[in-house]
């Protein structure tokens, strides 16, 4: 690559001019770049959503989870299947690995549903599932003076918000439904041989419109259409009914006469925020949208109508998304300035500091046009990439400049092209070798599967392009501005003091070879020794400031009365100083589930920035039992910190229950609950298996109801009539579209009651008892099955930095406790995921040693030399884990791809001395000692720079207590405590393993010298 250095020696102002505009369009890129909190990842994920209305939880899984099941269990590379049936609507989550090709699964599904012979009133939907997937918004929204709110909001909010070309949905709860209720007289429909259902069908059959074929008019075909509406209420109160069960000559009666027609508002959820009655918006962005630019947008276009509208922000992404871009940011900045700051003391010349730091905005700069081009956002990652690179792309530059100076200021003449090509042309090697070294290390991250190998491949692809950069730049750009620069320079001091002990140090270590060789091994030891007490987690947890609450009351409950019980919640939230916002949604969707339900209220609570958080749940959860369980004994609640969306933590553990009676199962599956709520190292546990509930079966006698001519579906229809609304559908009345429903003026308050119900057969009219049995029957509100079997999980997060101890701990525990002999169960949890994780990255460090290994073999062309090199590699782990433990940092996915990297940045020092110790014996004959020590005291100030310029670069970024970092910071300790550790044995380990590698060459070059002494 020497001719890189020729070339833009001879075309200074050509480089010059291409760096400006690498420059120029790198700082565009920069500024396009979307901008996100977490790299664009969609998950291997599939979920169907089944709705089946009117369906109890046991028909839903008979007539179609099941059926369903048996489809998809065939579906190639299916790695999971879970499934849960409740009343009217079924879940099945499908999970693969990551390498799945998730459009042909999608197609395959859809497929399996379309041939699956469902109920005809069965609908489906397939979700994907993503980090776009969750809300970057939830806002809650007010009316200034008289505005009507929700038409603004219909009529113009969304449709603008829909315009943003980032939008995915905008959904907002706590509207109100306007209906055309008709309320229908039990009495006087039942003496009209009328039901709700013939009523329905006979409104609907006055909205017709067909074709009738054609007629011929002059040599024209000519379509007739045959049509019939009501265009009033009017018309819709004269509707002539005439029941099709009335015996003899029964005369039709009109609507009005058995009905009460008129307009109601009815509102199935109910929002506030900070106890005051709101609309709550919900907006989700396309997954590969720019959340920022997104959320700016949104705050446009509501901006738009402030003299109308206020709004109040419950969750904002958008805002923990630019707070950890500008943390990332600044202690990129700080990276930079401190590596500066280490430079500059060792060049002691500001001309030669700030040719070396040129790499830095170069690097950055030109890495973010390639992440421009691939379409990678700016995120955590890739920002953590390049805060983890500063330090790093500045090495090469280092080492060419003070290589330069040094030749400089030790020639008698004046800096020239030749001066500056030999400098360069002698490190060439060193530079390239360690810097292509680095790079290669990161290949294996492709080895690594999951979400990990996805998560990190933007950090690993960052890195890399600013590493290669910066070679480019150090063999290019350097030269140049050290030619400009460098006129006049020093004549060379002595030695310095430094060199002068570390002479004596090498000296007296390679006669010493057997003790520092058992003295690092015994470092290397005790530091081992310190592993079982850092823990072991995936990815530390990361405290959020914001929480999610949530109440279900028994499954009976009406919407009035869960939200007397959220009212009184909300004024205790409202009255604690450490909650600053409260958004809530009564009868709205479950967090978990994605199910409306009356019978819950959830709740986003934002808290204070300083308040202590796990403290602070347990106090809050008190408050709310003291609350909830004096209203509902039997009721659920739960609080714990809202999930970022990111990487999964794997803090957790699951407790798997298989039983065929599910009885035993939820016995079980309390007795487990009630254990793991007892565990101090637990915190948020949950019981996915649901309490029974009350629930009135009609079991019909199918003799008897044959005799009437009645069908099950006349039954049900009837039942179903007597209990809740009939859904006409949507009319066109008085130039208006309307929702119609239908309903009785009476609701059902008895068993007795329901068991009158009159049927309207072909016999005449007959009670239900008469040809069905009623009763009460206790059973479960859903069933949850795990690949076909049904299963309860009981589950918990791991509040300890030792996932995997706990995780036994617990699991034993659970083993140990009496459950019934019917019920099976499995451990696991997030523990088994990150074992399998660290042992892929465990075999990543494996393959990148080995890569290392051949590219350093390529360069060097002899087997001892890479071996020579790669012993530096072996004392890494005392420094690491040295600064874990003095940091209190657990062992993670963050440590070990620190660890990941320390192969190439610890190989580049063992590289330049290496190479140096090369050239001595090569270019210059001197004996192995000799070339040893002068090596060691020439590249003592560059492996010393460039090794304290990494660690002052990443300083920042573990000193860091930032939300949003946490992921880099046990990186940056890892990487910073390797690096010092490396490269103080590597400053006399490698000589001393140099000597033994050719101790019969060093054994002939001392009897040598020995023989010319006698002489």
């Amino acid at each position: 690559m020497n001719f890189l250095t020729k070339f833009s020696l001879k075309n200074a102002v050509a480089v010059f001019i291409i760096s400006f505009l690498f420059i120029l369009g790198g700082l565009y890129s920069f500024n396009k770049l979307k901008v996100d909190l977490l790299p664009n990842i969609e998950f291997p994920q599939l979920s169907v959503e089944i709705i089946y209305p009117g369906a109890s939880p046991e028909d839903i899984n008979e007539q179609v989870t099941e059926k369903l099941e048996s489809r998809f269990k065939s579906i190639e590379g299916l790695k999971s299947m879970q499934s849960s049936s409740f009343e009217s609507i079924a879940i099945i989550n499908l999970e693969f690995p990551f390498n799945t090709d998730i459009d042909e699964v999608e197609q395959k599904v859809n497929e399996y549903l379309g041939d699956a012979d469902l109920p005809e009133v069965v609908q489906t939907q397939v979700n994907r599932f993503s980090f776009g997937t969750f809300p970057i918004y939830n806002i809650s929204l007010f009316a200034k003076d008289d505005a009507d709110l929700e038409a603004i909001i219909e009529e113009e909010i969304i449709p603008d918000l829909n315009k943003i070309e980032g939008i995915n949905s905008v959904s907002v709860g706590g509207l109100k439904e306007e209906l055309l209720q008709i309320t229908i007289d039990k009495e006087k429909a039942l003496a009209a041989g009328l039901s709700l259902d013939q009523i329905k069908q006979q409104i609907n059959q006055k909205y017709l419109s067909f074709p009738a074929g054609n007629i011929g008019v002059d040599e024209l075909n000519i379509p007739i259409r045959v049509q019939e509406s009501m265009d009033a209420i009017e018309e819709l109160e004269k509707l002539q009914l005439q029941s099709t069960f009335a015996q003899g000559n029964a005369q039709p009666i009109s609507l009005k006469d058995i009905a009460i027609i008129e307009k109601i508002t009815d509102q199935p959820e109910l929002t506030r925020y900070n106890l005051q009655e709101s609309l709550s918006m919900a907006i989700t962005k396309k997954q590969d949208a720019n959340t920022v630019q997104v959320a700016n947008e949104v705050i446009e276009v509501l901006n738009a109508y402030s003299d109308e509208v206020d709004y109040a922000i419950g969750f904002d992404s958008a805002e923990g998304i630019e707070k950890s871009v500008q943390t990332l940011i600044k202690e990129g900045l700080l990276g930079a300035l401190f590596a500066s700051v280490a430079v500059l003391l060792f060049l002691r010349n500001v001309r030669a500091t700030i040719i070396a730091i040129i790499s830095i905005p170069l690097s950055l700069l030109v890495a973010s046009i390639f992440l421009y081009r691939l379409d990678i956002s700016l995120n955590i990652m890739t920002l953590g990439g390049m805060a983890v690179a500063v330090g790093r792309v500045v090495d090469d530059s280092i080492v060419v400049i003070e290589n330069i100076f040094r030749r400089v200021r030790k020639s008698k003449s004046k800096i020239n092209d030749e001066i500056i090509l030999d400098s360069t042309k002698e490190i060439l090697k060193a530079i390239t070798s360690s810097t292509i070294t680095t790079m290669v290390v990161f290949l294996p991250l492709g080895f690594v599967g999951g979400i990990t190998g996805e998560f990190f491949l933007p950090f690993a692809l960052t890195v890399v392009i600013a590493l290669f950069m910066s070679l480019i730049v150090s063999i290019t750009i350097v030269p140049i501005l050290a030619k400009f620069s460098f006129k006049k320079v020093p004549q060379e001091e002595k030695e310095t003091r430094l060199q002068r002990l570390y002479e004596k140090a090498i000296d007296w270590s390679l006669s010493h070879k057997i003790v520092v060789i058992i003295l690092s091994i015994a470092l290397l030891g005790g530091s081992f020794a310190i592993v079982p007490q850092l823990g072991f987690v995936f990815i530390p947890n990361e405290e959020q400031k914001s929480l999610i609450a949530s109440v279900e009351l028994p499954s009976s409950t009406s919407l009035e009365k869960t939200n007397e019980v959220s009212l009184q919640l909300e004024e205790m939230f409202d009255e604690r100083g450490e909650i600053v916002e409260v958004t809530a949604g009564v009868g709205s969707r479950d967090f978990r589930t994605g199910l409306k339900r009356q019978n819950q209220a959830s709740y986003f609570l934002t808290l204070d920035e300083d308040v202590e958080v796990r403290d602070f749940i347990a106090e809050l959860e008190k408050d709310m039992e003291a609350i909830v369980f004096e209203e509902s004994p039997n009721a659920k609640l739960g609080v714990q910190e809202l999930e970022s969306g990111g990487p999964p933590s794997n803090n957790n553990v699951n407790i798997n229950l298989y039983s065929t009676e599910l009885a035993d199962l939820q016995e079980a599956s309390k007795k487990v609950e009630a254990y793991m709520l007892e565990q101090k190292d637990l915190k948020y546990v949950t019981n996915n298996f649901s309490e029974k509930q009350t629930q009135i079966v009609v079991d019909i006698d199918s003799e008897k109801s044959a005799q009437y001519g009645l069908s099950g579906f006349q039954i049900l229809g009837t039942v179903a009539d007597q209990t809740k609304p009939v859904e006409v559908g949507t009319l066109t009345l008085d130039g208006e579209d309307r929702s119609v429903q239908l309903a009785y003026d009476e609701d059902l308050t008895s068993l007795s009651e329901l068991e009158e119900t009159v049927l309207f057969s072909t016999q005449g009219p007959v009670v239900l008892k008469e040809v069905a049995d009623v009763q009460e029957v206790e059973t479960f509100t859903s069933i949850q099955k795990l690949d076909g079997k049904v299963f309860a999980q009981v589950s918990a997060q791991i509040d300890s930095d030792n996932i995997q101890v706990v995780t036994q701990e617990v699991i034993a525990g659970v083993e140990k406790l009496d459950l019934p002999d019917s019920v099976s169960l499995e451990g696991g949890g997030g523990s088994d995921e990150t074992v399998e994780t660290f042992q892929q990255l465990g075999l990543a460090i494996l393959v990148a040693i080995g890569l290392v290994y051949i590219t350093m073999l390529i360069t060097f062309g002899k087997a001892r030399i890479p071996f020579i090199i790669l012993t530096s590699l072996i004392f890494v782990p005392i420094g690491s884990l040295i600064g874990l433990f003095i940091a209190n940092e657990p062992m993670s996915v963050s440590v070990m791809i620190g660890f990941l990297m320390l192969i190439g940045i610890v190989t580049t020092n063992a590289i330049v001395l290496v190479d140096r110790i090369g050239q001595n014996r090569e270019e210059k004959g001197m004996a192995i000692r000799e070339a040893l020590i002068e090596a060691g005291k020439t590249r003592l100030r560059p492996i010393l720079m460039t090794a304290f310029a990494t660690i002052a670069a990443l300083i920042p970024l573990a000193l860091t207590t930032s939300s949003g970092t946490l992921i880099s910071k046990g990186l940056a300790i890892t990487v910073i405590g390797g690096l010092t550790s490396s490269t103080l044995l590597t400053l006399i380990i490698v000589p001393v393993v140099y000597e033994l590698f050719f101790f019969k060459q060093v054994k002939k070059e001392r009897r040598k010298v020995a023989s010319d002494l006698d002489m």
